[in-house]
């Protein structure tokens, strides 16, 4: 990877063995490869057994869980807010193991509908909730810096499952508790914030 980035500096128009830039290839190699260090990551390991069976069956929330990604179409950060809710049945998961979910998949090259979806359907799957609620606010670095170059909006992205998207009252009520920083409910569709980040 270090000698492409060494390539990458000279395409830009820089002397890539300057001294300050003598390190970079390293430093950005090592950089990119935490930043997407998801790839890598066992998600029965992250959750290392910590599934539990309780009798309790009231909202869990893990809120303003923070992150960082990649957008997958300009390799430029973005980054924001996580807010996790499920339904349990007869399983809970270790509250640590939910930003533990979060950081597995932000650490990859991303779109925020797909990060959103890919942790509502890994509690899904793993401990087969009433119901799973994932809402994602983020600051795209590529709308701000590039592009449209609005440096205040944010996208918002959510994805409702089992008893979140079949009873709209648990639906608000999750929605309440996390309040969002725009004061707006989570919009149903998303597929805008492809649109202006691919620009």
């Amino acid at each position: 990877m270090q000698h492409l980035i060494k390539q990458l500096l000279t395409e830009l128009g820089e002397d890539a063995d300057r001294e300050g830039l003598l390190n970079t290839p390293k430093r950005v190699e090592k950089a990119m490869r935490f930043l997407t260090s998801g790839y890598g990551a066992d998600i029965d390991e992250v959750l290392n057994n910590a599934l539990f069976t309780v009798d309790y069956n009231e909202m869990v929330i893990v809120k303003d869980i923070d992150f960082y990604s990649l957008c997958e179409h300009h390799l430029l950060p973005f980054f924001g807010k996580c807010h996790v809710a499920y339904l349990p049945t007869n399983k809970v998961i270790g509250l640590s193991k939910i930003p533990r979910l979060v950081d597995v998949f932000s650490r990859r090259l991303q779109v925020q509908e797909r990060l959103t979806s890919q942790i509502a359907d890994t509690i899904h799957d793993k401990i087969a909730p009433l119901g799973v609620a994932v809402v994602v606010e983020a600051t795209h670095l590529c709308m701000s810096m590039r592009g449209v170059q609005k440096q205040n909006s944010f996208a918002v992205t959510s994805s409702m499952l089992g008893a979140f998207r079949e009873n709209a009252r648990t639906r608000m009520e999750f929605l309440e508790l996390i309040k969002l920083r725009s004061g707006a409910v989570a919009p149903r569709d998303t597929s805008a914030t492809a649109q202006a980040c691919e620009g």
